[in-house]
């Protein structure tokens, strides 16, 4: 997502916000507001993912009630006449949530994941976030196809060890020689911690995308036995280096990130102070 897009999308959630007359400091949104720049065509569609969201609030253990809102407006229809309308009123809280049970491939809630976990309107931060989700979200992609090649591989007749020395020598293929232990030796990595944990996303992308090819062909050309799919994993990385290197990337080249469960730590740390910095609704009519 390029800078601009990020100013734009801002620009149009900050100018969306709303605060209590009573208490500034409490921001809210309207969700009728926040239902077609967030993707949604129809309510009906968004009343659902709130509905989401307020189930994921409950689960945390927090109370719903201080977060989300039901509330009726007024609006004038075409021949001038008014009707009414049902609506949310959602803390920033509340609006993260809706936002983590939308489709992160969509830019608009891939934009508002971070835009309301951050407590700032700084665009920076907002963007280093997305890219701290980003390399989560490949990470977790790159999980997924491991463990479908795992199970794939395990009915062909190949064990744990073998798809670890699968995986070793596909990695010695993606990294110009470099076996799994010799660039956990290169970056100071444990031996019982992944790789993968540590690198950064371009390279946790480059291995999912070999991964899901030797995926697919196990599959489509039913391989068997550990040295053909040995064969067709290296094949499938050495594909994916000569794409990188024709751009002038050299996977061992690039340096090591920060051990993604601490990434993950932070993550959840960060929500739940979001849940207790956004501030609460106050009760109807006032009531405490």
């Amino acid at each position: 997502m390029n800078t601009e897009l990020i100013q734009r999308m801002q620009s149009n959630f900050d100018a969306l916000a709303q605060s209590m007359p009573d208490d500034e400091s409490i921001e809210f949104w309207f969700a009728r507001d926040l239902q077609e720049p967030l993707g949604y065509v129809r309510w009906e569609n968004f009343i659902t993912a709130i509905q989401r969201a307020i189930e994921s609030c409950e689960t945390t253990g927090y109370r719903a009630a201080d977060h989300f809102r039901g509330v009726t407006k007024l609006i004038t229809h075409g021949k001038g006449g008014q009707r009414p309308i049902d609506d949310f009123m959602l803390t920033r809280y509340a609006c993260y949530l809706i936002a983590q049970n939308g489709d992160p491939r969509k830019e608009p809630i891939a934009f508002a994941q971070s835009y309301f976990a951050v407590q700032t309107r700084k665009q920076e931060l907002i963007e280093e976030r997305m890219k701290l989700l980003g390399r989560l979200e490949a990470r977790e992609k790159l999980r997924a196809s491991e463990k479908t090649l795992s199970d794939n591989i395990f009915e062909r007749g190949v064990d744990d060890a073998g798809f670890g020395r699968i995986r070793s020598k596909g990695d010695a293929a993606l990294f110009g020689g470099h076996t799994t232990q010799a660039m956990k030796d290169k970056f100071g990595i444990t031996q019982t911690r992944p790789l993968a944990d540590f690198l950064p996303t371009l390279t946790i992308a480059a291995k999912n995308l070999a991964t899901e090819m030797t995926n697919h062909n196990v599959q489509q050309s039913d391989i068997q036995g550990e040295p053909a799919i040995t064969n067709e994993h290296v094949q499938n990385n050495t594909s994916v280096r000569k794409m990188l290197g024709q751009r002038g990337i050299k996977p061992e080249a690039l340096p090591p990130e920060e051990d993604i469960k601490k990434l993950e730590r932070r993550v959840k740390t960060e929500e739940k102070k979001l849940e207790q910095k956004s501030g609460r609704l106050p009760e109807p009519d006032g009531k405490q």
